[in-house]
């Protein structure tokens, strides 16, 4: 009996104490692991009630939209005219609301808006075509004085219907333009048309063309087939097309809202916008300003580096065209053929500072 009672005086008295407290411990960590699960679910929700609501927003707008378009349809200039300058507004506060919901949606729900929005503006142009048409205009060749009287020549010049050399002919322009011949290393300035009226260069080569700020305001410009041109876009265009250039050099102000990139090789492009998109293009270095995403999608080759070209009224343009200048996200690109998380995408990189260009002329 006695070595029992010396047996249980021996016993570690901390035992018995020890279970309460690995008890309490261990309901302390299952609380923990409660709330840390009810903070991950609650941080959550606010994701998703925004993508829902973002959702429900942006096709209520864009059914307006297409509304509008459709109204068009048969209606008189005047109400026409009404509903296309709505629609356009429209589609702009639809372009601002999904540039500033580029952070939280899903990547699927922003290819799926950006999809939409596309195909709303091309509906948009096509609906204008349709109710207002207007022949747009594109730089050509002047044709020589052939309208030119005989009447008009003094005595001792050129026979009618020549010109002599470094001349231009009067009255061959269409009335209201202002073309100028293109040829190799020629410059050109587009001629002042109203701000609805698009800008567009196509099939040229080796040509330097420019834009001045009055001439491009707010308009859109077109930029097509051209091979080893320079384009200076001296002002705010509304939109920005590129398609199909090899080996051009594009420099333009700030644009008011996007840029559309196809199948364009070779090059250099200078842009500052709201919205980037690239596609099918290859071996194009890009100096950029842009205040949501860039996107390129079936792209190799491409290097990007913050924009970084000047030029007199550039401050100014940048007012007219509302981007922030002090965010640009030049570097945060999305590629949509690789969704690899975390491991770069082999399609694009970036340009290292040593290798940045600073000069333009």
């Amino acid at each position: 009996m006695a070595a029992l009672e010396e047996l249980e005086t021996l016993r570690p008295e901390n035992d018995a104490s020890k279970v309460p407290e690995r008890l309490t411990k261990r309901h302390q960590s299952r609380l923990e692991d409660v709330e840390k699960r009810r903070e991950a679910k609650d941080s959550a929700r606010p994701e998703r009630e925004q993508t829902d609501y973002f959702k429900a927003e942006f096709e209520r707008e864009r059914a307006a939209v297409e509304a509008l378009l459709s109204a068009c349809a048969g209606a008189d200039r005047a109400a026409a005219e009404e509903r296309l300058e709505r629609a356009t507004a429209q589609t702009a506060r639809l372009q601002k609301f999904l540039n500033d919901s580029v952070l939280f949606l899903p990547q699927y729900e922003l290819r799926k808006a950006q999809a939409a929005l596309q195909s709303l503006q091309a509906g948009l142009s096509e609906a204008r075509e349709e109710a207002l048409p207007k022949k747009k205009f594109a730089f050509r060749t002047r044709t020589k004085a052939t309208e030119k009287t005989p009447e008009t020549d003094a005595p001792g010049t050129d026979a009618p219907g020549t010109d002599a050399p470094g001349t231009d002919a009067p009255g061959t322009d269409a009335p209201g333009t202002d073309t100028q011949n293109v040829t190799d290393g020629v410059s050109a300035k587009a001629p002042v048309k109203p701000e609805s009226e698009p800008c567009v260069f196509s099939d040229l080569s080796d040509a330097a063309l420019t834009v001045s700020a009055p001439e491009l305001e707010r308009r859109d410009v077109l930029l097509t087939r051209l091979r080893n041109c320079r384009v200076r876009l001296l002002g705010s265009p509304g939109t920005l097309h590129m398609k199909d250039l090899q080996g051009c050099e594009v420099l333009s102000g700030p644009v008011c809202s996007s840029v559309f990139v196809d199948r364009c090789t070779g090059g250099v492009l200078v842009l500052a916008c709201q919205q980037l998109r690239t596609h099918n293009t290859r071996d194009t270095a890009v100096y950029l300003h842009v205040t949501s995403r860039a996107i390129i999608e079936d792209c190799s080759g491409v290097s990007f580096a913050p924009f970084a070209w000047t030029y007199p009224g550039l401050d100014r343009d940048y007012e007219t065209s509302g981007l922030d200048r002090s965010r640009n996200n030049w570097s945060d690109v999305d590629d949509f053929n690789w969704l690899a998380p975390g491991t770069p995408s082999p399609n694009w990189s970036l340009i290292p500072e040593g290798e940045r260009r600073t000069d333009w002329d």
